[in-house]
């Protein structure tokens, strides 16, 4: 239980992600807006981490960071800018199928009949959110580009995770992981963030610390099969908070709904055959 409701949580914290970057990045440059917010939540994860002092067997999560939070924040900002919180948080709840493709491929996982069905739902909640009517004449396609991308990269960094099988605290792997993500998004922005931009993506860097402390104590706690599915939840919150918070701007219509609602659904049945 203790796995499960870790991941939920990391889940709707990560979907409050989406909007808090939507509403403080606005003009920054993608690679700023993501050190921008990297920074708090890497603070976040340092004070969680602090009692225990032990940074053993954390260099493999300092590695997978270089990829995700590191690149994959940047695609994921560029993402955001394109098609919005809502549409993003759904392409990324692809991310079951990229890892389950990866595990078929390098790990030899056995594959089902529910894999496949998984798959294809996940699949016509892709196409259901590509081909939506009632998307806002400003989104622009290629957001979903980045978004596919960032999703790669977040399905990478957790095979690899998973196959190094690093010995540390959940917090210490989250500090790696956050480290190495903000030294690849610096060496993109080749600049600090103003004051002002640090303030502005305060709230969405905490939200995001919280969420990776969130998801690396499920991840320690509970197996991936039960951890991975529920997480893929913030599509459905990512969605929800983002309705809330910019209402008509979204354009949040039946078809975005439905395609949530099937990559949902279709990360659930991945994860009971995995």
């Amino acid at each position: 239980m203790t796995a499960v409701l870790l991941a939920v949580a990391s889940a709707a914290f990560f979907g409050a992600t989406s909007a808090a970057i939507r509403w403080g990045m606005r003009e920054t440059q993608a690679a700023v807006a993501a050190l921008a917010m990297q920074i708090p939540g890497l603070v976040i994860a340092l004070l969680a981490s602090a009692p225990h002092h032990d940074a053993h067997g954390t260099w493999p999560f300092l590695l997978a960071g270089l990829m995700a939070p590191g690149g994959s924040t940047i695609l994921f900002m560029y993402a955001i800018r394109d098609i919005g919180p809502s549409r993003t948080s759904v392409a990324v709840g692809m991310a079951p199928l990229v890892s389950v493709t990866i595990a078929l491929i390098f790990l030899g996982e056995p594959f089902s009949l529910a894999l496949f069905a998984g798959a294809l739902a996940i699949v016509a909640g892709g196409v259901a959110l590509a081909f939506e009517q009632t998307r806002p004449a400003h989104l622009r396609l290629r957001g979903l580009v980045f978004a596919g991308g960032a999703t790669l990269l977040f399905s990478i960094r957790d095979n690899l995770v998973r196959a190094l099988h690093a010995h540390t605290t959940p917090a210490a792997a989250a500090v790696a992981t956050l480290l190495g993500g903000s030294l690849v998004t610096l060496v993109a922005a080749r600049r600090f963030p103003t004051g002002a931009e640090l303030r502005r993506l305060a709230p969405a860097g905490i939200l995001f610390g919280i969420s990776y402390l969130c998801l690396f104590e499920a991840y320690f706690h509970g197996r991936v099969t039960v951890v991975a599915p529920l997480v893929a939840t913030e599509s459905l919150w990512g969605v929800v908070f983002a309705a809330v918070a910019f209402r008509g701007a979204e354009g949040v219509g039946r078809r975005l709904l439905l395609g949530a609602v099937l990559v949902v659904a279709g990360g659930a049945l991945i994860g009971t055959v995995r």
